[in-house]
């Protein structure tokens, strides 16, 4: 099966011919302009290796690469514009496995990507997160069950899937959209209802007063975030 490269880069034109290239070249690629939808984008489908620019728009790459690697402990090749020294060795330093500069032969990005790809295959597999636990809730992602202080809570395979996304980052505000793509699928964008009722039954099954909810809580203007860390 083809290797999956997510591409995250803010130039469209960018995207459009690479992910031409790659697919060119025998993988599988899919594009993102953020890393905030390219996040999404791997909880939907877990790429293989991660190719991400520096300056992107919202979160930037130095940040996202910390994400990358904390949820999904996938290769990152940094691709950036950007020629200081200090980008290359801070982004190396936060867990990046190759650093190419634009503009770059698409053959030499390609050897490079297959030279990473080669050298994670032949890494131990590391254990996968199976366990989230945020304060005195635990979710078990093998059983699909949740533990609310000690006591088991019955939710559908939805709320669980949405409680999932946003155990993965307690205190990180999860906007509307980013929760329907990564939960329910990126047709259901548009449509935000959808997490507004099942956000409001997970506070009915989690909270002690959900009409006032401490555990997960609404950031106006911008989405949900679970609280932790109490």
């Amino acid at each position: 099966m083809s290797k999956h490269i997510l591409l995250v880069d803010d130039d469209a034109l960018m995207r459009r011919s690479l992910a031409f290239n790659l697919e060119q070249a025998g993988f599988r690629a899919s594009t993102a302009a953020n890393a905030e939808d390219a996040l999404a984008l791997a909880r939907q489908s877990p790429p293989n290796l991660v190719l991400l620019d520096i300056g992107l728009p919202g979160m930037d790459g130095l940040d996202a690469i910390k994400r990358f690697k904390e949820q999904f402990r996938v290769p990152v090749i940094f691709v950036t514009a950007r020629r200081r020294n200090m980008d290359e060795v801070v982004g190396l330093e936060l867990g990046a496995d190759d650093y190419v500069t634009k503009p770059f032969d698409v053959d030499v990005l390609v050897a490079r990507i297959k030279a990473v790809l080669r050298r994670n295959e032949s890494a131990p597999e590391p254990a996968p997160v199976l366990t989230l636990t945020v304060d005195d809730l635990s979710l078990d992602a093998v059983a699909h069950t949740v533990m609310l202080a000690g006591r088991s809570v019955s939710l559908s395979p939805r709320e669980f899937s949405l409680l999932q996304a946003l155990a993965s980052e307690p205190n990180r505000v999860r906007s509307v959209d980013e929760l329907l793509a990564s939960v329910w699928g990126a047709e259901f964008v548009g449509q935000p209802q959808v997490v507004y009722v099942h956000i409001r039954w997970l506070r009915e099954k989690l909270e002690a007063n959900p009409e006032q909810p401490r555990r997960i809580v609404t950031v106006r203007g911008v989405g949900y975030k679970l609280v932790g860390g109490k």
